[in-house]
């Protein structure tokens, strides 16, 4: 006869990992730097960052600008409608609602965590960004990695909701340049 020991079902396996990272995460947020740091870079992901950027893009290039910067504002409003749908449906309480161990360190937009609308702005921009003008991934891929760092730093996202904003962001910007 067999003895097995008892093992966690898959998906309460991976939840535990996105708790737990969530957690370690979460902790970096207590060293008032990087706090701030992450505070302010998630302010800028709102979207201060990105229209600056379409803003400067516009100023310096002109009309050969335009098709950029339309493509991006096309690809916000797109996102925005399609996070919002998937959060209405999940429901996915933030991580600072369930999880005592996670301080909520920043400011949110809405009540629900999954997916990372941030993230999933941040990819969908900085692919459209460097699609139009290559030499700006300098730029936009460093800061959508801080973007997508800060939200379980600040106790407002799982991983697992970050990662899930990378993907639609990533499935977003490369199905619109199709058109």
């Amino acid at each position: 006869m067999f003895h097995f020991k008892s093992a966690l079902h898959p998906l309460q396996q991976i939840n535990r990992w996105d708790m737990e990272l969530c957690v370690f995460c979460n902790r970096r947020s207590r060293n008032f730097t990087l706090r701030k740091l992450f505070r302010t870079v998630s302010r800028l992901g709102d979207g201060v960052f990105w229209y600056a950027l379409m803003a400067g893009l516009l100023l310096r290039y002109q009309t050969a600008a335009l098709p950029a910067v339309l493509h991006m504002l096309v690809v916000a409003a797109i996102g925005t409608l399609i996070y919002k749908f998937i959060k209405g449906k999940t429901l996915r309480p933030r991580p600072f609602n369930v999880y005592p161990a996670i301080v909520c360190a920043g400011n949110t937009l809405d009540q629900f965590s999954f997916p990372s609308g941030h993230t999933m702005h941040a990819v969908a921009f900085s692919i459209v960004a460097v699609s139009y003008f290559p030499a700006l991934i300098w730029l936009v891929a460093p800061f959508a990695l801080l973007v997508a760092m800060s939200r379980p730093i600040l106790g407002l996202h799982y991983p697992s909701d970050v990662l899930a904003g990378a993907a639609l962001g990533g499935l977003l910007a490369l199905a619109s340049l199709q058109f």
